[in-house]
């Protein structure tokens, strides 16, 4: 029945599969054999991470077929008699680059690194299976399934633009690349230049010839062919096993399949894992019986005829693509209405990963009532054909076979063979519909499929409804269709007239119920109406040309029905190059980026652990606030691989953390304060034995009342003790009352939060030496030292015995800058009272609900201005959601408060600020920490002001903005203000105003869909508020071979820093950069230094590590003065001779700065970075779909150590920044989600958490670096850039309400002024646009529920 062995070949490698492993994924297989360059990011298929290159030989073709996949969710024996090329399989940095990691490295495409390897190999996919070069959109749709939180995706597209179709020569056969004039083509420009013979750019490793289909598609001379072992092996069953009892089958023809169903009715069938992957991973569902049912040839079969098409239930979605795209084009337009509604609805389906191992049949039997393609299926007259276990054979029509939730008409014997779709007839049309959150790779809010057939009657020849099917997802609890809508239609002439009354009729046939599960019932409703608008207006445009007599709709009304059509993005990058030295200004590359293209960079996770380890998982509350009554861990100890239990109990020391006030407990003793507390934590042998021994845990609980908003902590004045804080300047309340205020405005603003997302959960490897009497870790971590903190505290231990070490992290943004701190004090315990090795890295889902986010805030102003404008007094209560404990809340609060006036000139001004306590976990630091918080208060309400004096927001920022030596309201004078100039700029570079005239042309041309621009300045301040902070260390040394190693306080997380740093050596030794290394982060080479936040790093660890370079060549002087040294090893190795100390520890603290609050005077920052942004949107206002057309960027950022590094940190703070104000929301099971349990954060993925990817980039994408400023109070004369361009995104958001505002003028509502929260996402931008559709289910002043 089976072969005698399983194989598998792995970059080039045969390998033999043993049994006992169908647990087991191809992702986890490859890390345990030591191929870590695979990336585990969030282990749902959702971030790409993980993504690898498959390779099979299609025998019904007789071709080699190549296309990436998901390795966090393929089982491990469902590649078997497969080649897997991981990032490994395609260059080294020791042997060789292959084209696109060089490219990607020196294009800056690489920046913590995490997320590279995914990115190279969807490329490197799609390229091997391309015959001829990709189109640049086909690039950009390639890499749709992977996710970045970096870079903001531009310098990625660049670095593989150049493999597009635009240069031939890349893609022929010559050898070498080489052109006909001798010259060759470099791989990083894509552009002829000389350096082949050189060996610079293109050494003898790497040259592509042609794609060959006998051999595995070689893309390059040198490239890993498809095993011929492969070719000749006849394809057989299998039978394998797994842990608990877990049985794994792989038929190969019908009929067995159908004897196995027989066997195990309840068996699980499954092609790409996509689905059943999710349910046993992260819902932990258990089954004992899967069947790959990919490889059955009946499964796969494609039949074309006169009636349609028939399509196996496995065939894969990007199949069905091709498919479809084919018959297209072969076939009369007027019978392939539904194959094109296809094609479009799976351009928008899941990642190219995902499409290229989901199946047809899968998609069907799943029946989720938010699935893409049922409603389509429905809509299309399609039929499914099911086969039972004798063989027999029926049909269902796709309209009747959803019958419940999940469920379908057919039987425990029964499995869905195949698909049939009728070819529609003249003058039948389908369409196809979807709302997201995100457009890319995102499931539905609400999707839809429709179809109309008309016929033509009497000597009018007026067109008439013959048949109509109108089907909907994401409205019930199962795909459904619109019965009465569908009979309503049948029988009526095609006109003006029944588009009112079918929309009538559909509001009554799909209701959707108050407390339905996914809320945005009132959007989910007026979608189901603009869906249907849309759909007729498609119709009547198609039939003009049968019927040029029926009545048309206003031109303006046909903007209903552009599709959206990215263009491909366009970056532009303009700065100057002011070198200093051998090598600080210039744009280098990221010191790393050679080792993360090739996924040789080592992250905490790759880490090889010691003999012994074991794994650790979290016993989590599942409660937001209760008593503990019991805990009963005897299900857990007899669990596979168990190895311990620890509780508070078990503690050494000291229970309670926390990184300012001890105020939380690392294992929750008495009383749980929310979902996600850490109870105590088991260890295992593996992994997922921990988890599910951790699982197994009872946990008795008595619930207690609960706090879980900003409003419900308000009424309950439910605050951190001591957080209250005021800063005034002038008299508020006399200005109010005096008559010098012609207007006054009251109003409230909020916010949301934002997850982190960075790609590299959080991760600590925790080990004990010399018996026990030290620790060491290696951590995930922005603060090191809080962690030897942390332990020391827990363990009882001096902080001289704990070591933290820190090489890379992949993202942080704050999220690791205290929140990784307990992580590692909880693998702590166990590893020391077992003597043992401990590994605790969290999944996706428990990452993002315990380890806290950005804050949600709720502001309330006041504020007095002039009918000319001039702003004159603002008082302002502003309140942040600090979650269960104080942990950084406070000082996020403080620079809130700092940061209330953005850049605005106001005599009178009064802040008061508190955090609140919540039942939720602990929220933390992100970039920014508060600052766009309080920024984003101040710029909507200049936004009323304009409103109210009906003159544009641009003119009222102007007449306000603060100018050289402005006094804030924390008493700090501003010195070297630059942004009159960056402004000025900003508005000749993206021509205000020919933007402003083009886009009110283009709105008073299209109804449905509008345009929007806005102009937003910042200023960022520069430094820790808490002065003790403001100090670094680094430690130097000089080798005799002329290198230099450099250590200092700081940790690398994608940010540069490590490469600034020993830019700043590099040019203070006047030696190459290539002779400096910066070596990990560690507690043991520099004492005490404080968390890698702020900005302030490469300020702080340059200066420290320059002034260890200056006392090492103070000391090299008199050596280097008395000859003429030929190199710097020569001076070295001559200083050592003389017995000169050749190493130094270098120190810094920043000068003037300090803030006291009682007297709210000081200065709390050292500079300003200032920074300006340009917008411009369009959004269709039927869906609250929108795009970024153009974003264009000025910062001033002094004279740059590295305008590369920076040029990526605006963009990626950008995207991240376009993130939190328009596509990220965390929903939580509050007041405003009763759908949701209480306390419980909903979107705990990727699946249901969308950051922005590469489709969500502004496709014109302009930054420029303000010329001739230096920064005296820098290193340098540098300019901190990691937080500043954050809040710049904002632009996005006010262009958004600026189009908002041009659709609300449609209904008459003209410049009145409304609120509209963050993020503004496609609901909130929909229901914001208020018309027609909305007007029946909302009123004008309704705003869509938020999580704050």
């Amino acid at each position: 029945m089976g072969y005698t062995e399983a194989i598998l070949y792995i970059n080039g490698v045969r390998r033999v599969l043993p049994d006992g492993l169908a647990h087991t994924t191809l992702l986890e297989y490859l890390r345990d054999s030591g191929l870590t360059g695979t990336k585990l990011g969030c282990g749902e298929g959702g971030c790409g991470a993980c993504t690898v290159m498959v390779s099979n030989y299609d025998r019904t073709s007789n071709t080699c077929v190549h296309y990436a996949v998901n390795a966090c969710l393929a089982p491990l024996y469902s590649v078997e008699g497969m080649h897997v090329i991981s990032i490994e399989g395609v260059g080294h940095h020791k042997l060789g680059l292959h084209p696109l990691q060089e490219s990607l490295a020196s294009s800056h495409g690489s920046q913590c690194g995490f997320c590279t390897p995914g990115f190279i190999m969807s490329m490197y996919a799609l390229l091997r299976s391309n015959k001829t070069p990709p189109s640049e959109e086909e690039i950009e749709e390639c890499l749709a399934g992977n996710l970045c939180r970096c870079t903001g995706y531009r310098p990625i597209v660049d670095a593989f633009r150049v493999f597009a179709k635009t240069n031939d020569a890349l893609y022929s056969g010559l050898s070498s690349l080489s052109l006909q004039d001798g010259s060759s083509i470099c791989p990083s420009t894509g552009e002829p230049c000389s350096c082949g013979s050189a060996g610079t750019c293109n050494g003898d490793r790497f040259q592509p010839i042609s794609y060959s289909e006998t051999d595995g598609a070689k893309y390059t001379e040198k490239e890993l062919i498809f095993p011929p072992e492969l070719f000749l092996r006849k394809l057989a069953s299998l039978m394998l096993r797994g842990n608990g009892g877990l049985v794994w089958y792989r038929p190969v023809r019908l009929q067995y399949l159908l004897d196995l169903k027989a066997k195990h009715p309840d068996a699980k069938l499954l092609v790409g894992n996509t689905e059943v992957g999710i349910e046993m991973r992260l819902k932990r569902l258990e089954y004992q019986v899967l069947i790959s049912v990919a490889q059955v040839p009946e499964l796969n079969t494609v039949n074309v005829n006169d009636d349609g098409v028939e399509v196996g239930a496995a065939l894969r979605l990007s199949e069905l693509v091709r498919l479809f795209k084919r018959v297209v084009n072969e076939r009369p337009a007027h019978e392939t209405s539904a194959c094109k509604a296809f094609v479009e609805k799976l351009k928008w389906f899941a990642g190219t990963q995902i499409r290229n191992v989901a199946s047809i049949g899968g998609n069907i039997c799943t029946a989720s009532p938010i699935s893409d393609l049922n409603p389509l299926w429905m809509a299309s007259r399609a039929e499914f054909r099911i086969i039972n276990c004798s063989g027999d054979v029926r049909s269902v029509p796709a309209k009747d076979f959803f019958t419940g939730y999940r469920k379908v008409d057919m039987e425990s014997n029964e499995i869905l063979l195949s698909v049939f779709l009728p070819w529609t007839r003249p003058l039948e049309y389908v369409k196809e519909f979807k709302q997201s959150h995100r457009r890319d790779d995102d499931i539905a809010i609400v999707n839809g499929g429709m179809r109309v057939f008309l016929e033509k009657r009497g000597q009018e020849q007026e067109l008439f409804v013959s048949d109509a099917s109108v089907a909907f997802g994401g409205v019930a609890p199962v795909s459904l269709r619109a019965r009465k809508t569908e009979e309503f239609l049948i029988g009526k002439s095609w006109n003006k007239g029944l588009l009112q009354d079918a929309l009538k009729v559909i509001q009554s046939d799909v209701l959707i119920d108050e407390n339905a599960p996914g809320g945005m019932v009132e959007f989910r409703k007026s979608l189901i109406l603009s869906f249907f608008l849309k759909f007729f207006l498609w119709v009547s445009n198609h039939i003009r040309d049968v019927n040029p007599t029926i009545e048309t709709f206003p031109s303006s009304h046909m903007s209903a029905l552009q599709p959206f059509s990215r263009q491909c993005g366009v970056g532009r990058q303009d700065y100057e190059t002011v070198k200093h030295g051998t090598s600080v200004g210039l744009p280098e590359v990221h010191q790393s980026a050679r080792m993360q293209v090739t996924g040789e960079a080592e992250y905490t996770d790759d880490t090889p652990v010691p003999p012994n380890t074991l794994h650790a998982a979290l016993v989590l509350s599942k409660m937001p606030h209760a008593r503990l009554l019991s805990i009963d861990d005897s299900a857990a100890k007899s669990s596979p691989g168990f190895a311990g239990l620890f509780l508070s109990k078990d503690v050494p020391a000291d229970n309670m953390i926390g990184p300012v006030v001890a105020d939380e407990e690392l294992f929750a003793t008495d009383v749980v304060t929310c979902v996600g507390q850490v109870i105590g934590v088991v260890v295992a042998d593996t992994h997922e034995n921990a988890k599910t021994a951790a699982g197994k845990v009872e946990v008795e609980y008595e619930e207690l009342p609960s706090i879980l908003s900003i409003k419900e902590a308000l009424d309950a004045k439910s605050f951190h003790p001591n957080t209250e804080k005021m800063l005034r300047k002038g008299d508020v309340e006399l200005c109010f009352q005096s008559a010098q205020c012609d207007r006054i405005i009251e109003g409230e603003v909020q916010m949301g939060g934002q997850e982190h997302f960075y790609m590299e959960p959080h991760g600590s490897l925790v080990w004990t030496i010399d018996g026990g009497n030290e620790v060491h870790m290696i951590s995930s971590t922005q603060d090191p030292h809080k962690h030897q903190q942390y332990v020391s505290r827990v363990l009882g231990l001096p902080m001289s015995k704990v070591v933290c070490k820190t090489k890379r992290l992949g993202g942080g943004f704050g999220g690791k800058e205290t929140r990784s701190a307990f992580i590692a004090a909880a693998a702590s315990v166990p590893s020391y009272l077992l003597n043992r090795p401990v590994k605790l890295i969290l999944d996706r889902d428990v990452d993002m609900m315990i380890t806290g986010h950005r804050h949600s805030f709720v502001g309330k102003y006041k504020v007095g201005f002039t009918n000319g404008g001039k702003i004159l007094a603002y008082d302002l209560e502003i309140y942040n959601n600090g979650g269960n404990s104080l942990d950084l809340s406070h000082a996020v609060l403080e620079i809130a408060m700092f940061n209330a006036d953005n850049v605005y000139e106001i005599p009178h001004v009064r802040i008061t600020g508190n955090v609140c306590f919540t039942n939720f976990p602990s929220n933390t630091a992100f970039r920014g920490f508060g600052a766009p918080q309080g920024m984003l208060i101040i710029e909507n309400w200049i936004q009323r002001v304009a409103a109210e004096l009906d003159r544009s927001p641009e003119d009222i920022k102007e007449m306000n903005f603060q100018t050289e030596g402005s006094i804030t309201h924390y008493s700090q004078h501003l010195q070297n203000c630059t942004l009159h100039q960056l402004w000025k700029e900003l508005k000749v570079s993206c021509n205000f105003l020919k933007a402003r005239r083009e886009v009110d042309e283009y709105n008073s041309l299209n109804r449905w869909r509008k345009r929007g621009v806005a102009m937003v300045p910042t200023k960022f301040g520069v430094s820790f508020t808490k002065t003790f902070m403001n100090q670094a260390g680094a430690l130097v040394h000089v080798y005799t071979d002329g290198t230099v190693l450099v250590t200092h306080g700081g940790v690398e997380m994608g940010q540069g820093l490590h490469t600034k740093v020993a830019q700043v050596a590099a040019s203070a030794f006047n030696i190459p950069l290539s002779s400096v290394f910066v070596s990990e982060t560690s507690t043991d080479k520099v004492p005490n230094a404080s968390p890698t936040a702020a900005s302030v790093s490469s300020d702080m660890y340059g200066a420290a590590v320059l002034d260890a370079c200056e006392q090492i060549k103070a000391r090299m002087e008199p050596v280097a003065s008395k000859l003429n040294f030929s190199s710097f090893a020569e001076l070295a190795s001559a200083c050592y001779f003389q017995r000169i100390d050749l190493s130094a520890h270098g120190f810094h603290i920043v000068p003037e700065i300090g803030f006291d609050w009682e007297s709210g005077k000081g200065n709390p920052f050292r500079y300003y970075t200032y920074g300006a942004a340009f917008a411009e949107v369009e959004i269709d206002t039927l869906t609250g779909d929108f795009h970024t057309r153009t974003v264009d960027i000025k910062l001033d950022l002094g004279y740059s150590l590295n305008p590369a590094i920076d040029i990526g940190q605006i963009e990626g703070a950008f995207v991240q920044g376009l993130g939190w104000v328009a596509l990220e929301e965390l929903k939580w099971g509050d007041a405003a989600h009763k759908w949701i349990k209480p306390g419980n954060l909903l979107n705990s993925g990727p699946g249901n958490y969308k950051i922005p990817s590469i489709n969500d980039i502004p496709i014109n994408f302009k930054v420029s670096l303000l010329k001739g400023n230096p920064n005296s109070k820098g290193i340098h004369s540098s300019k901190a850039v990691g937080e500043p361009p954050f809040f710049l995104a904002s632009s996005v958001f006010f262009a958004i309400k600026d189009a908002i505002k041009a659709a609300r003028a449609e209904m008459g509502l003209g410049n009145k002024w409304f609120p509209l929260d963050t993020p503004a996402t496609p609901e909130r931008i929909r229901m914001a646009c208020f018309d027609e559709f909305t007007s029946p289910f909302v009123t004008l002043d309704f705003c869509p529920k938020l999580s704050v």
